[in-house]
């Protein structure tokens, strides 16, 4: 069975990267545009990574991390945080995410990380 990533990121064209990129290597991709999507969806299933934005139009990828790492069923599930901001250290101070990457970033030391997290 494929391991499963939710990828939440508002940006069309950067979804759809990563979205094609992560099914390349093998991996089941949910893409969620909104909070409200992702939230739906974990009601369907739990993934073996997220991968959020920190800006969203209906919320904040650094409140989903909160929620995920404070809640007993998804507390071990990695996090990774992708910010256009260049002040990720920011960022790194109000949530306990697994991984911090800036954008725009580099793709084969994206596919790393995840590997890093959810060997194939």
């Amino acid at each position: 069975m494929k391991k499963c990533i939710y990828v939440v990121e508002d940006n069309a064209a950067i979804r759809d990267i990563i979205e094609f990129m992560l099914t390349e290597e093998d991996y089941e991709v949910i893409v969620s545009p909104t909070v409200r999507e992702f939230w739906r969806q974990m009601q369907i299933h739990i993934p073996d990574m997220v991968v959020l934005d920190v800006r969203l139009p209906d919320g904040s990828g650094i409140d989903i991390c909160k929620e995920l790492k404070c809640n007993a069923k998804t507390h071990n599930i990695p996090v990774m945080i992708m910010s256009a901001d260049n002040y990720l250290s920011k960022v790194k101070s109000k949530c306990t995410a697994d991984e911090f990457i800036n954008k725009p970033f580099d793709l084969n030391d994206f596919a790393n990380r995840i590997e890093h997290y959810v060997p194939n």
